[in-house]
């Protein structure tokens, strides 16, 4: 979820992204690009991005697995786990991949993350095919290991369906994608937010989603959540929604917030004339 573009402190240069991105991201510790880095065909690779693709597929893989385990358990055992116990499994494991990983690879986990930070030119648009593919990888296998492990009568669909009308499903994901990417955008890109919180701040928003958006939509805000348990069951009855709604609605929320932001003046030089904040410091 946090932006975390960059390549790490110990990458390795060779060939598969442009020269010209090499130069500006490859450590100073790597060798220098070869001669050919100068021409537009050459390409640059580096060990930190396939690090990157891997902790995407990892990270999609266990919250689809936790969050559909629930879904399936809730099901197969008369609803013990119930709606609000779902919405917290989803939020917890939220929550904690984004502070194992997000500084790896910036804990999209989620094609709709990843295209809307490439909008507001916070993610390279080079790296976003890899990404979608890895986290689409993700959770395809996870939704293929539960079905191995919840087979026959348990086996039990823990994909998304709209539970009304195409256009309220539409419009519901889109709000609550447009909702969870202008919280991502507050606590992951704008340093003048408490970083420590990130993770507690986009799982509390994914809860609070799936707990009164679920009924409704199954609350996937992510394509990748929706298209994995699709293709393992062979369902595909209004896809289409969670493949359009989420990336629109992200999208939407990250710029919306960057035009609430205006500025990255540090707190301290706002805030010198807020009357509110100085009365509250004196009482």
């Amino acid at each position: 979820m946090a932006d975390n573009s960059g390549t790490g402190s110990n990458g390795v240069c060779v060939t598969f992204k442009d020269c010209e991105d090499a130069i500006q991201n490859c450590p100073s510790s790597a060798p220098p690009p070869p001669p050919s880095c100068h021409t537009k065909d050459s390409v640059y690779f580096s060990v930190p991005f396939m690090q990157k693709l891997m902790a995407e597929i990892l990270g999609t893989y266990f919250m689809i697995f936790a969050g559909c385990a629930a879904v399936v358990v809730n099901l197969n055992n008369e609803k013990i786990v119930s709606l609000p116990g779902i919405s917290i499994v989803w939020g917890l494991v939220v929550m904690v991949l984004v502070y194992s990983l997000g500084h790896i690879s910036g804990a999209h986990f989620n094609p709709s993350v990843t295209i809307a930070h490439a909008t507001c030119k916070r993610f390279p648009w080079k790296q976003v095919p890899p990404y979608i593919l890895c986290q689409v990888l993700g959770s395809t296998l996870a939704a293929g290991t539960l079905r191995l492990l919840f087979q026959e009568k348990q086996d039990q669909f823990a994909g998304t369906l709209p539970a009304g009308s195409n256009i309220q499903a539409f419009v519901m994901e889109f709000i609550i994608t447009f909702y969870l990417m202008f919280v991502i955008s507050g606590v992951a890109t704008d340093n003048r937010a408490i970083g420590e919180l990130a993770g507690l701040a986009v799982g509390s928003t994914v809860l609070l989603n799936v707990m009164f958006a679920g009924p409704i939509t199954g609350a996937s805000m992510n394509p990748a959540r929706s298209l994995g348990p699709a293709i393992v069951s062979s369902q595909y009855k209004g896809l289409w929604i969670y493949i359009v709604a989420p990336p629109l609605g992200a999208t939407a929320g990250a710029w919306v917030y960057n035009m609430v932001r205006y500025t990255d003046k540090p707190l301290r030089e706002i805030t010198k004339s807020a009357s509110f904040l100085k009365g509250a410091g004196r009482s």
